[in-house]
């Protein structure tokens, strides 16, 4: 067993925020299948009868959920989620988008004590709540997680991964390529549309966030914006993503040493033509220039539905890929995470098992706002490892 989150014992080990929503009833549906016997869980929400109704799906598929407690809590009660916080060692929120919905449980969070983990990847909120509750948390021991689904664990434990392999005692080059078939969340739309029409205040947060933040003595990690290029050891079209991810994995270098004295993440999707690659950057920038103008941003934002998402048929189609490649000391490594559908099946995959490894394993000594990596690392890597994602060395 892992650390308790407070010198009192709690209720609860896990509480799911938001599982009314389509990636929480998925995170509750996977608990439900996979959690050891014995963990005590719960689902909290603001509305009742929708939580009732989740409740009933779940006793249909094992009828002990049943019993599952049901809380109240709103993010515009501060009350409510103090005494969430309070009953539970974890909660796992799915309720976003996060800048708008997410610090009052932060907050609640990190008063209490209590590990909290998300899926947002929304960087704006996160330099925003690690300046506004990072040393709360670091006081009472809170370990906030934050991008625990496909943002951004594939990344960050992929370049865990590869830094292993790689085991160089000089600087470490690595770049994480990813390659996908499934579709992105209606949440997850709404969230990067939000984040796009605020370009100029979440580069004010980063900043304020960098002045703010100690760096490591005698070493240093960086992401590292790279150019659009065919890649010789992967043989595809790379085209730089914009995303949290390649900020989360410089975190990690920067909280652990095996990173090396001089660790650089570079961040791509990867395409096989150079037609699919050009097509991409033009879309990107069309929809960041579609975020600038609040009519379009808006027109966009009706056309899809936030708490909806594929059938479960066409999700067992989806899959992912990163593949990522090290240099340092003068070798290569190429390494791969895999698994299913990316926007929904594995990220309330990665979130439960993220939420089950703060409760349950013997990680690291750990508070404050941390990455996956620096918090669970291995204990992570082993958990989604034994629940069919892949992580390998590939020739």
């Amino acid at each position: 067993m892992g650390r308790m989150t407070s010198g009192k014992a709690r209720e609860h080990d896990v509480v799911i925020f938001g599982a009314t929503g389509f990636t929480g009833a998925l995170t509750a549906e996977y608990l439900l299948r996979h959690a050891p016997s014995g963990l005590r869980w719960a689902l909290a929400g603001r509305n009742p009868a929708k939580l009732e109704a989740v409740r009933d799906r779940l006793a249909a598929i094992d009828p002990s959920a049943a019993d599952l407690p049901l809380l109240h809590a709103d993010s515009t009660d501060a009350a409510s989620l103090a005494a969430v916080a309070a009953s539970t060692r974890v909660v796992i929120t799915t309720v976003g988008p996060y800048l708008e919905h997410g610090e009052p449980l932060v907050a609640a969070c990190a008063e209490a004590g209590t590990d909290y983990v998300d899926l947002t990847g929304e960087p704006e909120f996160v330099d925003r709540m690690y300046l506004a509750h990072h040393a709360t948390a670091q006081r009472t021991g809170a370990r906030i997680l934050h991008a625990c689904g496909f943002d951004s664990v594939p990344h960050d434990l992929g370049a865990l991964f590869t830094v292993q392999q790689l085991a160089a005692s000089g600087p470490v080059r690595v770049r994480g390529v990813v390659r996908s078939s499934g579709t992105f969340s209606g949440g997850t739309f709404h969230s990067a549309l939000g984040q796009f029409s605020r370009a100029r205040q979440m580069r004010a947060a980063m900043q304020e966030r960098r002045r703010a933040e100690p760096r490591p003595e005698g070493r240093r990690s960086r992401a590292v914006q790279g150019k659009p290029h065919r890649d010789g050891v992967l043989g595809f079209w790379l085209v730089p993503l914009p995303t949290i991810d390649p900020f989360v994995v410089a975190r990690s270098g920067a909280a652990l040493p095996a990173y090396g004295p001089d660790f650089t993440y570079s961040h791509y999707a990867g395409t096989k033509t150079l037609r699919y690659a050009a097509g991409g950057v033009v879309g990107a920038a069309m929809v960041f220039g579609a975020a600038q103008v609040p009519p379009v941003r808006n027109f966009l934002l009706g056309r899809v539905a936030q708490g909806e998402g594929p059938d479960e048929a066409r999700r067992a189609k989806s899959w992912f890929t990163v593949d990522l490649v090290g240099e340092g000391d003068g070798r290569t490594v190429h390494t791969r995470v895999s698994g299913g559908d990316p926007g929904y099946d594995e990220t309330a995959k990665m979130l439960a098992e993220s939420a089950l490894c703060l409760a349950l394993d013997d990680n690291p000594p750990t508070s404050g706002q941390v990455t996956t990596a620096q918090a669970m690392g291995d204990n992570l890597m082993a958990r989604l490892q034994a629940a069919g994602m892949r992580f390998e060395v590939v020739d």
